[in-house]
């Protein structure tokens, strides 16, 4: 069974007891301080016909004089420039800039990273997530009343005693010297259960493809998607008795904005983004999102092989300055290592259409990039998710992400099989998703680097993995029960396609 496509990306919002075929709607996910180019018109407005681009050259120093004339002459402006990973963004009305500027000497490769005019003329058709309404509420704080020591709406997260969290906590809560970087739709540090662990000086708006360090422009306006704000309270949430508690609820949360009010991550702001959380003390990023306009990027098509390039120079420089990446693995019920895969939503910011590709060489980015940990979603009874994508040697961890009540009902008191978070303005409610299973192991790997401060990030994935709780094949996986198999897991209990190498264990990462 595979779930329906739409534009967005890795947030699912089910009705609770609906079918998961009927019911899912898709919401967006989805550094070195960037150094400007001498080049860089005073504003980089452009107009109606330009596009975005990423030109890679060798990195560690400034473009060469070469490559910048070049870049005018074919009527591009620099909007800024990456020097340590060697990736420039430009702004051109000229249809071929892209395929000039391939030609010069010291132009490794460029693409657009668009398919639609800036701004991009994308509808808003999002999902919604299920917000706690007042009985729902009082119910919860209820509960957590009789259960002593809880945060009021802790009830109702069947996702932290999946991961032994709650135990952890009773160990720590986590260091306010690790930070996590949430980079998706933006994150609103006035939420209560956020704004004691917010770190603002983590924090920024990369949507244009250079940090806006505006005060307050990390948030997402009211228009746009609550998904970064849910992340973020799953990962750090405050246990202050206020609402829910975060896997990690001691240690510091920024948001890094890079979804623009469409609701599209593109190439140039999620490399501002591994940049910026690279040059700002980031511990963990969490990317629930994928990188349009295509979900898979192919490398025989220059524009795609450029786009895979600067997010790859970016994470890879992301890690090697501290951070562990972690990434959902998608919603389509994908086996990403299936010989090929159609995909119907490419790109998503125009006209797309049905296209074949090899998910070998045409990779979902950042979750396929080496280096980041790929995670899966299960729901309320331990099993993957209906919508997750698997695949043996692609999946490395697995985490709570919901799934439809009706197929993975959780245990009282909690009464939906979905994920609680926050919402902007206050509120709470739940979502689903790999979105929602990647900030619990971004969580659990915030809690490793807090026992070990001095580990890493090769270490912490190591631990990460090590201990995780080993789970067998579901074999066979028909979960919806219409007597159909709905996806094959292939590979032994401690690395398979499903849970790779298992479920995110909180508890033994603050103990071993």
């Amino acid at each position: 069974m595979t779930a329906p496509l739409s534009r967005h990306r890795r947030a699912l919002a089910i009705p609770a007891g609906l079918a998961v075929a009927a019911s899912l709607a898709f919401l967006p996910g989805t550094p070195a301080a960037a150094t400007p180019a001498a080049e860089a018109a005073p504003s980089t407005a452009a107009d109606a016909n330009s596009l975005s681009y990423v030109v890679n050259v060798a990195s560690g120093h400034r473009p060469s004089a070469t490559v910048r004339r070049a870049i005018a002459k074919a009527g591009g402006t620099i909007v800024t420039s990456y020097d340590r990973i060697g990736v420039i963004v430009v702004h051109s009305a000229n249809p071929d800039f892209a395929k000039t500027v391939r030609k010069v000497r010291g132009v490794q490769s460029a693409g657009a990273t668009r398919t639609a005019p800036l701004p991009s003329a994308a509808t808003t058709d999002t999902g919604a997530p299920q917000v706690l309404g007042g009985e729902e509420l009082a119910a919860a704080r209820a509960a957590s009343a009789k259960a002593g020591g809880q945060d009021p709406l802790e009830s109702l997260q069947w996702d932290l005693p999946a991961i032994k969290a709650d135990k952890a906590h009773e160990k720590t809560l986590g260091s306010k010297k690790v930070t996590v970087a949430v980079i998706d739709t933006g994150v609103d540090d006035t939420h209560p259960d956020i704004a004691p662990n917010f770190d603002r000086q983590a924090s920024v708006n990369c949507v244009a493809g250079k940090p806006d360090t505006a005060d307050g422009a990390w948030r997402p306006s009211a228009a746009e998607s609550p998904h970064g704000t849910h992340v973020a309270g799953e990962i750090a949430a405050a246990k202050n008795g206020v609402g829910m508690t975060g896997v990690a609820p001691g240690v510091k949360v920024a948001g890094i904005k890079v979804s623009n009010p469409d609701g599209f991550f593109y190439t140039e702001a999620v490399v501002c983004g591994f940049m910026w959380a690279a040059e700002h003390g980031v511990d963990v990023t969490n990317n629930s999102y994928y990188t349009d306009p295509w979900y898979f990027n192919c490398k025989d098509d220059p524009d795609q092989k450029a786009l895979v390039e600067a997010v790859s120079r970016a994470s890879r420089y992301a890690e090697k300055k501290g951070a562990v990446n972690v990434a959902a693995a998608g919603n389509e019920n994908y086996d990403l290592t299936s010989d090929e895969i159609t995909d119907p939503s490419s790109p998503n910011d125009t006209t797309p259409g049905d296209r074949t590709v090899d998910p070998s060489k045409c990779l979902d980015i950042p979750t396929q990039l080496p280096g980041v940990v790929t995670v899966a979603a299960t729901g309320a009874k331990g099993l993957k998710s209906s919508f997750s994508n698997h695949g043996l040697g692609v999946i490395d961890m697995a985490a709570p992400g919901g799934d439809s009540t009706a197929y993975q009902t959780p245990e009282p008191p909690a009464t939906s099989g979905l994920i609680l978070g926050t919402l902007p303005g206050g509120k709470w409610g739940y979502m689903a998703g790999t979105s929602m299973a990647s900030p619990h192991v971004a969580g659990v790997a915030a809690l490793i680097k807090s026992t070990h401060p001095h580990a890493s990030p090769a270490t912490v994935k190591a631990l990460l993995y090590a201990e995780a709780d080993a789970t067998a094949c579901t074999k066979p996986y028909d979960i919806d029960g219409d007597g159909k198999v709905d996806a094959v897991c292939e590979g032994p209990k401690n690395r398979n396609g499903f849970y790779g190498w298992g479920m995110a264990d909180a508890l033994d990462a603050v103990t071993w």
